[in-house]
């Protein structure tokens, strides 16, 4: 042998190293009010996301659970946290809860449904 290991960037027993993401999507608020139910919005998701181009094709690449008033989705492949904000934002429209919540970042990996915040002084103005 000349000294060169050529099972050397292989490594056996060492798998690559699979890139799990887990995003969280936060309906705490609206969930504890009765306005949205997240087992719903977790089957909406499950049918929605659409992996390889296709819906339905979740596999087990990519997990979509609930805990509580949290949705979590875990994902092996990669995966935009920006595409399960358009899928909330759906979500919301077809509910017809898009006027009063609105889907916030709280950090990098969280969606946060929130309230939308309106002044009560601009209605007491008007009457």
């Amino acid at each position: 042998s000349s000294g060169i290991n050529a099972e050397w960037p292989l490594r056996p027993g060492k798998k690559a190293k699979k890139v799990q993401k887990k995003f969280v999507l936060d309906c705490t608020h609206p969930a504890e009010d009765k306005i949205l139910d997240p087992s719903e919005f977790m089957t909406y998701l499950t049918e929605k996301i659409k992996v390889a181009g296709k819906t339905g094709n979740l596999g087990t690449n990519v997990i979509v659970q609930r805990e509580g008033f949290k949705v979590n989705v875990l994902s092996d492949i990669p995966f935009s946290k920006r595409y399960l904000k358009y899928l909330t934002k759906k979500y919301l429209k077809k509910q017809n809860l898009r006027d009063w919540l609105r889907v916030v970042a709280s950090n990098s990996s969280t969606y946060e449904l929130r309230y939308f915040q309106i002044n009560q002084d601009e209605e007491d103005e008007e009457s």
